[in-house]
């Protein structure tokens, strides 16, 4: 693990600095593959839309228009996603110091607000169909819904791999494995419009894509939202990470303790330790940061050794 340290004597306070910089930099994630895969499902699914829209025009279908408006919105989060990779591997400069890395957080933020407002203008349209319903060609939702099955499960699968520990490649995985079986739900409901000339029920599975999609999305854009407000991240237990270090020899008192994300792969932690007796080297410091980082996944650590007097960033409601 690359690490470097600067100890300070200020105050009669000892300052001690631990960085990972292994992550963040396409070491973790090898871009190259992830790339592969971001091009062949944008690809494949950009297609896909393309052939939505022509035989839901055709066919008259709101439920295939709505899934090719989602799966638009899914390549758009397949591009961003993507780009937000590539950014993340460029080297840090003086004037950002921790790179491009919070861009992934901010595609992931992008692709959910865009989602819900995609999906609030297709059950709008569901609604008013319901008022005024039109005829729909049940045989062409099936077919195209069946090649969606297809296409989103394929594309599902080449992110299986990644989807544990990066949050767009997970969104990604899920979305498309979602896809997949919405559009089982689009197929079944073009099997009973078929046999029972329900018109109905196209607007109806539209709506159920909604709340679907809807579903899936929340959970998505308040991990993106708390992950751009520097909350930290849901993987962590900040009770645990606080009890690990109180737990450390000579350490007699923890605050000041934060974490936050710098991307959806990386996080760093700040910590203030007060120490009965302060380390003499850095062997302290190495192994303090390989633990945090095995036990709960933080790449980049900075330590502040107190002795004891009293730290105005010390009370709990202190930032």
């Amino acid at each position: 693990m690359g690490t470097d340290h600067a100890h300070h004597d200020h105050d009669h306070h000892d300052h001690a600095h631990h960085h990972d910089r292994h992550a963040g930099h396409g070491h973790h994630h090898p871009v190259p593959t992830r790339g592969s895969a971001f091009a062949l499902g944008i690809v494949l699914n950009l297609g896909f839309v393309c052939a939505e829209v022509v035989y839901g025009l055709s066919a008259n279908s709101l439920a295939l228009l709505s899934d090719a408006g989602h799966n638009l919105s899914d390549v758009l989060a397949l591009a961003l996603a993507w780009a937000a990779a590539r950014l993340s591997t460029l080297a840090p400069t003086r004037r950002r110091t921790y790179g491009w890395g919070r861009s992934s957080i901010l595609a992931a933020l992008i692709n959910s607000t865009v989602l819900l407002v995609v999906v609030g203008g297709i059950s709008w349209e569901a609604v008013q169909r319901f008022f005024h319903p039109e005829a729909v060609v049940g045989a062409t939702v099936m077919i195209v819904a069946a090649v969606g099955i297809v296409i989103n499960l394929g594309t599902a699968l080449l992110f299986m791999r990644g989807r544990h520990d990066d949050l767009n490649v997970r969104s990604a995985f899920q979305h498309m494995a979602g896809d997949a079986a919405i559009a089982f739900g689009v197929v079944v409901a073009g099997l009973v419009m078929r046999a029972t000339g329900w018109v109905w029920l196209d607007p109806l599975v539209s709506l159920i894509i909604g709340l679907l999609i809807v579903a899936g999305t929340l959970g998505l854009l308040r991990e993106a939202v708390n992950l751009s407000m520097d909350a930290v991240p849901e993987s962590i237990d900040p009770g645990a990470v606080e009890a690990y270090l109180a737990a450390q020899p000579g350490v007699s008192a923890v605050h000041d303790l934060h974490i936050w994300a710098m991307s959806t792969t990386d996080i760093a932690m700040t910590v203030h330790l007060v120490m009965t007796e302060l380390p003499g080297g850095d062997e302290f410091l190495h192994l303090l940061g390989q633990e945090l980082h095995e036990r709960f996944g933080i790449d980049h650590t900075t330590t502040q050794f107190e002795r004891g007097a009293p730290c105005s960033q010390a009370p709990a409601h202190v930032v």
